[in-house]
């Protein structure tokens, strides 16, 4: 197309055509998409001395992209995951450009064959059941605030949704009575019902009797009615994580997010003895290895393991059945 190595071309089409019309992204993908890419034009503007709508696709080259990553993590001290969140954002404009603008394949080659840069993945956060009843048992149910973050945390533990998820569901979302249920749009906009057990579908009922029926409203609204933000979300859970640790001081050690109840709904699952893909369809995962991090974070599992093995200091030594009168009297 006709200016098609002009960078504004370029990036305007990726954001308008392919990310929202074609891919029909997340608002969430979109964000972060273009908190990238301002990052990016910002750092191009500083060391090229050239106003961002002037800039062409080969002022963007492997050496300047791999440039700017680098001052992501020495300048503006971001983990190597982050800086991975911004390189498969430009991966993806990139590969947008090689069929918008093939004449700069080979430029487009180098910069999609920067590497990820690898990082050491910690163990998952999660609580146990003492932390679970405390942290429920925190918010003061008489008020209209208490009885909202009650429900609130009650379900985001039984059910494992994503924040986003949760913010999001409305009335309408919500079937009561037999094959109690919520449903939520995911990600990649994949729609699934998530079984409430019937202690939180008495929750929710008695949450929703008290708000008024309505199937547009929020379930969980503001103090205003709207949209309950997500930073909004995590002052919540981090004010009653607060109140619950003098009930149960092991919550002192932990830092616990929305994202961290998640987790914990994960490995109830888990140690209930749940399959790990029937845990991946449960939490929306789009792949089965997602749901690897909550085997290897489970210790009850490997004692279960340690406790079938032989210790290292133990003589070797044959099996010898015990005697039979005893055996017979064991078994009574």
């Amino acid at each position: 197309m006709k200016g098609s190595s002009e960078l504004p071309v370029l990036l305007e089409g990726f954001f308008t055509k392919r990310l929202m019309a074609q891919r029909r992204a997340s608002p969430h993908t979109i964000a972060s998409y273009r908190d990238t890419f301002r990052l990016l034009l910002g750092f191009a503007e500083k060391h090229l001395k050239r106003a961002p709508s002037k800039l062409a696709l080969e002022d963007l080259n492997a050496p300047f992209v791999a440039s700017f990553l680098d001052e992501l993590e020495n300048q503006r001290a971001s983990v190597a995951r982050s800086r991975n969140v911004r390189l498969a954002a430009i991966r993806s404009f990139f590969r947008y450009a090689a069929l918008e603008a093939p004449e700069h394949s080979a430029l487009i080659q180098r910069v999609l064959s920067i590497p990820r840069k690898r990082h050491t993945r910690p163990l998952i956060d999660f609580l146990v059941q003492p932390e679970i009843d405390a942290l429920l048992s925190a918010p003061d149910r008489q008020t209209w605030l208490g009885q909202r973050d009650h429900a609130f945390l009650l379900v985001a533990v039984q059910t494992g949704l994503r924040l986003s998820e949760l913010t999001g569901l409305r009335h309408r979302d919500v079937a009561l009575g037999p094959g109690a249920h919520v449903r939520c749009q995911g990600k990649g906009r994949k729609e699934r019902a998530t079984p409430l057990t019937k202690p939180t579908a008495r929750v929710v009922a008695a949450w929703i009797e008290r708000q008024g029926r309505d199937d547009s409203a929020f379930l969980f609204p503001s103090a205003r009615g709207g949209h309950l933000s997500a930073d909004a979300a995590q002052q919540l859970v981090a004010r009653h994580v607060q109140a619950a640790r003098g009930a149960c001081p092991s919550l002192a050690k932990k830092r616990v997010t929305p994202h961290v109840l998640r987790h914990t709904a994960a490995m109830e699952l888990l140690q209930a003895g749940v399959d790990r893909a029937l845990i991946a369809i449960w939490l929306g995962h789009e792949s089965v290895e997602t749901t690897q991090i909550y085997l290897d974070a489970n210790l009850a599992l490997k004692e279960e393991i340690l406790a079938k093995t032989r210790p290292i200091e133990t003589p070797p030594g044959r099996y010898r059945p015990g005697d039979r009168l005893l055996n017979f009297l064991k078994g009574l």
